[in-house]
């Protein structure tokens, strides 16, 4: 089951209960298995919403500016420290980190070694991507579902998300990203008028609550 919750804040259930980027979090609920964190803006890091969701061994992946914010939450034996292009295995799941940046914006540059994240879940591999531009190696990553931001000033905009999700065609496209802080409400809708006919477009950001 997969639940969006607000931004980029997803809520993945199968095998094990994974978190990316909590933010808005509803209510309580102590059941995360694995939370993964994309970078340190504060609709991504949100030590308050990881505390709603965290359980006593809950394990955090997370990037280097934010794992010292986290250090007073966890034991550090719970706590592990990513950079771009690694592979990794978490409570028996395959986890790769992905570069994600924009490419001529100032907000998230490559330095800052920002990632994404590629999880194997039930021989389906699952591409969060984090705040990002198209960048020209994502054509060639194999994925069945796709979680893309598309509201633009921070990340790319619908078309340039569209015209990437074709390139990379995986099985199902979930955009994100976009609704509250940047990008309106209809960007959902407008994206998958341009998606590739054979590509599944699932739009689960629900904004009744927001």
């Amino acid at each position: 089951m997969i639940t969006i919750n607000e931004q980029s804040s997803i809520r993945l259930c199968l095998e094990k209960t994974i978190y990316i980027d909590p933010f808005h979090l509803k209510e309580e609920s102590h059941d995360a298995d694995i939370i993964l964190i994309t970078h340190s803006h504060y609709d991504h890091f949100s030590i308050e919403d990881i505390l709603k969701c965290k359980k006593e061994d809950t394990i955090i992946v997370t990037v280097k500016d934010t794992y010292g914010k986290l250090v007073p939450y966890f034991q550090k034996e719970y706590l592990i420290l990513v950079k771009p292009e690694e592979k990794f295995s978490v409570l028996g799941i395959p986890i790769e980190t992905v570069p994600s940046y924009n490419r001529d914006k100032g907000y998230h540059l490559k330095e800052y070694q920002w990632v994404g994240y590629i999880l194997t879940l039930e021989e389906q591999r699952y591409y969060f991507m984090g705040d990002t531009d198209a960048l020209d190696f994502m054509d060639q990553i194999s994925c069945d579902y796709l979680f893309i931001p598309i509201g633009g000033t921070y990340t790319m905009n619908e078309e340039e998300a569209a015209e990437l999700t074709n390139r990379i065609k995986p099985d199902i496209v979930i955009p994100i990203h976009y609704g509250t802080i940047v990008g309106n409400k209809n960007l959902g809708e407008k994206f998958s008028k341009k998606i590739d006919s054979k590509i599944n477009c699932q739009i689960l950001l629900n904004f009744e609550d927001v």
